[in-house]
Formats: structure tokens, sequence, C-alpha cells
């Protein structure tokens, strides 16, 4: 199965690419949106696309989160269009997928990550996680959430 995990932003977004028949990251970008928009667009992308969602837990939010959600659902249309199969999933989910607690931050995620797969590596050395940084950990977190998922059903 290959799993195109989006973590969308504002103005840019990360993605991966993971081949979960291999357990390793196949293409992890950071770019802005219009970029990963053409890209999607552009693209036939073997597998499905997952894609974090933004969701509500009663607090006001600001310009930010729906120019975030307009971003998600332009990136939905274009990969529908391409004939992609798309999914949202929550961050919730997630964070309690990989570290069993809603309050866990980014960096306990990453380290879950880095717990079940092994070290990032080196160039000269690379590991199956070679190429995440940033946000891409949450790209990588989402498609290995939805991989997950999808074997236990």
């Amino acid at each position: 199965m290959i799993i195109t995990a989006i973590d969308p932003g504002t103005t840019e977004s990360a993605i991966v690419v993971w081949d979960a028949y291999t357990g390793k990251v196949l293409e992890p970008l950071i770019h802005c949106n219009e970029e990963i928009l053409a890209c999607i667009t552009r693209r036939k992308f073997d597998g499905i696309f997952v894609c974090e969602m933004v969701a509500c837990y009663g607090m006001a939010v600001g310009k930010e989160v729906f120019q975030t959600v307009l971003w998600i659902g332009r990136f939905m249309q274009a990969a529908i269009v391409n004939g992609n199969q798309f999914n949202l999933v929550y961050r919730q989910e997630v964070k309690i997928h990989h570290c069993h607690s809603a309050r866990a931050k980014d960096a306990n995620i990453s380290q879950a990550l880095k717990d079940r797969f092994g070290q990032v590596g080196t160039k000269k050395n690379p590991g199956p996680l070679y190429g995440i940084k940033s946000h891409l950990w949450s790209a990588l977190a989402i498609a290995t959430y939805w991989e997950d998922k999808q074997a236990i059903a």
C-alpha cells in the first residue's frame, strides 16, 4: 500500500509518500501550497491520500485556520479529480494512536516514530526515515496511522 500523507498549513504543507510494503519514505516534500497543489494536479499518485483535518475544540479560531481548511479542500478536489481516493484524519486520533495520549506534542510523536522505525540516519548511511524533518514528522505520523488503521480493519 502506498500512502501519500499531507500535513496541511496556511502557506506551506508537508507531504510524505510512504511505502507501507517496505516501511520506507519514498518522497518527503515541504513546499508552498501552490506547488503542492500543482504536484497533486499534474501527477497521478499510486495508492491513497490521507490528510490531516482541522477539528473544533470549542475555542475561537483565526484566519490561519480557515486558510488551512481552504487548502485542504483544494488538495482534496485535485486528488479526487485526478482519480485518487482522499481521506481525512484528525490530529487527536493520530496522537492517541502513536503516543496513547491526547496531550502528546510533536516531539513525542517523532520520538514514537523513531522508536518504531529506527533513526533517520545520514546521507552516507540513510535509515528508513531518511529525509524526515520538521512538519514531515506529522505527515509520516498520519501515513503510519492510516496504515495501522487499515491493518486492523
